[in-house]
C-alpha cells in the first residue's frame, strides 16, 4: 500500500530462506515427505484478480519450516526441497496442499542479532507462518504469508512480519469420517486462504 498500490492480499516480507526452482505440480501437491510426525495440514483456496475473477495457471510458490522450526537446504537432515513445492492454479483458480503444520522459530541462539534484540529489550522469535509468491502473466507478483492463529508469538513477531488479514482461522477437524476421508487415522488442521493479484 506504501508504494501506491491499493487492492490485493496484503504484502509481507519474503524472508532469507526462499530457494528457488521447487518442484512444480498441477492444482495440487502434498509437500512435506512424510518423515516429520507433526500436525497433518491441508490449505486450499483460489487465486483471483483484484475484481474477483479466478486466475488459472497462476503459479503459487510455497515454503515453511518443519515441527523443529528449520527449513529444507539450510537444514542437512531435510531432503532436498522438503516444504517447498510451486503449484499451478487449475482452470478454476484454485490451488491445494497438504503438508505439516511449521512450528515458529528464533534466531540462532548466542547470535549478534539476539543479542542486539535483548539489548533492546525484545525477543527474537516468529510465530510459525508459510511463506507464499503467487505470480501470474499480467500480474504483479505478490510475495506474502500466513501466520498460524493461536501462536503465543502471533502479535509479537520480531521481524514484524505480521498482519490481521493474513491470519486465516485455523479448523481443526476430528471428526472421525473426516479424517478417513482425507486417507488420515488422526484429527488434522484445515486452513483456507485466497489470494488476490493486482494487474501488472
Amino acid at each position: 500500500r506504501r508504494a501506491g498500490l491499493a487492492g490485493g492480499t496484503a504484502r509481507t516480507i519474503e524472508g532469507p530462506l526462499y530457494i528457488a526452482g521447487a518442484p512444480l505440480s498441477k492444482g495440487e501437491a502434498r509437500l512435506d515427505d512424510g518423515t516429520d510426525d507433526g500436525e497433518v495440514l491441508f490449505m486450499e483456496g483460489q487465486v483471483r484478480d483484484v475484481s474477483g475473477k479466478p486466475i488459472a495457471g497462476a503459479i503459487v510458490d510455497v515454503w515453511h519450516a518443519n515441527t523443529m522450526g528449520n527449513y529444507s537446504h539450510f537444514d542437512p537432515t531435510q531432503a532436498a526441497y522438503n516444504l517447498r513445492r510451486r503449484i499451478e492454479t487449475d482452470k478454476d483458480g484454485r490451488y491445494r496442499f497438504r503438508s505439516i503444520m511449521p512450528s515458529g522459530y528464533a534466531c540462532p541462539p548466542g547470535s549478534q542479532t539476539e543479542k542486539l534484540l535483548q539489548a533492546m529489550g525484545r525477543h527474537g522469535n516468529r510465530p510459525a507462518h508459510v511463506h507464499f509468491f503467487v505470480t501470474a502473466p499480467g500480474y504483479r507478483k505478490l510475495t506474502t504469508q500466513i501466520n498460524i492463529d493461536g501462536d503465543k508469538y502471533l502479535h509479537e513477531d520480531f521481524a514484524f512480519g505480521t498482519r490481521d488479514d493474513l491470519i486465516p482461522r485455523v479448523e481443526r477437524v476430528a471428526d472421525a469420517g473426516e479424517i478417513h476421508k482425507a486417507g488420515l487415522n488422526k484429527p488434522f488442521a484445515r486452513i483456507r486462504f485466497d489470494f488476490a493479484v493486482t494487474k501488472e
